[in-house]
């Protein structure tokens, strides 16, 4: 073949056809541009999605969740704090070790109380009785609210009004004056009756929430099938039913938790928790008492406020992240 008819059999003289050209019939494939045939990279212009195995799909999502890691990581740090504190803390919690008003240095990382307590000793004694409140307080409510709203949900009918109108009347009891009464007499009080009375208390919108997912949950199919299975109502609600809410529980007890941590604060600093035992409450209700403030005492009060705040901010952070992780909408990928 002479040199003009390879030409133009090749549409080119020696260099690659452009991109889009025509190519005659019978060219060779080194004569189309390689810009033209590469392929596509992968994942090019796309967002990053799970291909794995649904076995690990929470962990995936779970370790590349920012707020779920970060609310974790500060949470453990105080629950380990709380563990292990009494038994490396510098000085015994509530003894006098040193002279009262001592600012903080290296002996006493937190200065000393209007008792010559060290402070830092208190605050770490301090986190394993405002977990133990909270934790209690959870777990209370959610056994109570689960139980009210599973029950209420799947029978219906006049035993839902019955229950609904009982949880009417918790939320209408004034829970701070029930607790002044009720310690008006008894003559102490100790971390479990405070961890069961705020649990009585915080059940009702766990048990509203319960009852209307049961409710809808109720008419699925899955429900359906497992009735014409021969399973009882007990059976269906423990199997089928609170599985698929296994999300919601988890983030309600970790709701119930940041909030008994709070309320128990509360009373603490009122004077109303309990008697053995220091709490961070207590902590600032003696700093109170003793006029911390006006006395300028910042390392009394200021520190147990501000492990509070992070202890629960932490938890709200997590139970964000949690909701995201759970929720393919608001997954990060």
């Amino acid at each position: 073949m002479s040199d003009a008819d390879q030409t133009a059999a090749t549409g080119t003289t020696g260099a690659p056809l452009a991109a889009g050209a025509p190519l005659a019939v019978g060219a060779p494939l080194a004569a189309v541009s390689p810009s033209a045939t590469a392929p596509v990279a992968s994942g090019a212009g796309k967002r990053k999605v799970y291909s794995g195995g649904r076995r690990w799909e929470f962990l995936y999502f779970a370790v590349r969740n920012k707020k779920l890691v970060i609310g974790l990581s500060v949470e453990i740090i105080f629950v380990l704090a709380a563990i292990i504190g009494p038994f490396v803390a510098p000085y015994p919690p509530k003894q006098f070790v040193a002279p009262a008003f001592l600012h903080p240095s290296w002996s006493h990382l937190l200065g000393t109380s209007y008792f010559g307590q060290d402070v830092f000793s208190l605050l770490l004694d301090s986190l394993r009785e405002s977990y133990l409140v909270g934790f209690l307080g959870a777990a209370f409510a959610g056994i109570i609210g689960l139980a009210i709203g599973f029950i209420a949900g799947w029978r219906g009918g006049w035993l839902d009004e019955v229950l609904q109108t009982f949880t009417y009347i918790v939320v209408m009891i004034p829970s701070l004056v029930l607790l002044i009464v009720i310690g008006a007499y008894l003559k102490s009080h100790s971390a479990f009756f405070e961890g069961v009375f705020i649990g009585v208390t915080t059940w009702p919108w766990v048990a509203r929430a319960v009852r209307a997912q049961t409710f809808t949950l109720r008419q699925r199919d899955f429900v359906d099938l497992a009735r014409l299975s021969g399973k009882r109502g007990p059976s269906i609600v423990l199997k089928d039913i609170a599985p698929n809410m296994a999300s919601y529980i988890l983030l309600a007890f970790i709701l119930l938790f940041g909030s008994s941590m709070l309320i128990a604060v509360n009373y603490d600093f009122l004077g109303l928790g309990p008697t053995s035992g220091v709490s961070l409450g207590d902590m600032l209700n003696l700093a109170e008492l003793w006029s911390g403030l006006q006395l300028h005492l910042w390392w009394w009060f200021i520190p147990p406020g501000a492990v509070m705040t992070l202890m629960v901010a932490a938890l709200l952070v997590a139970n964000v992240g949690l909701d995201e992780v759970f929720n393919p909408k608001l997954r990060e990928t």
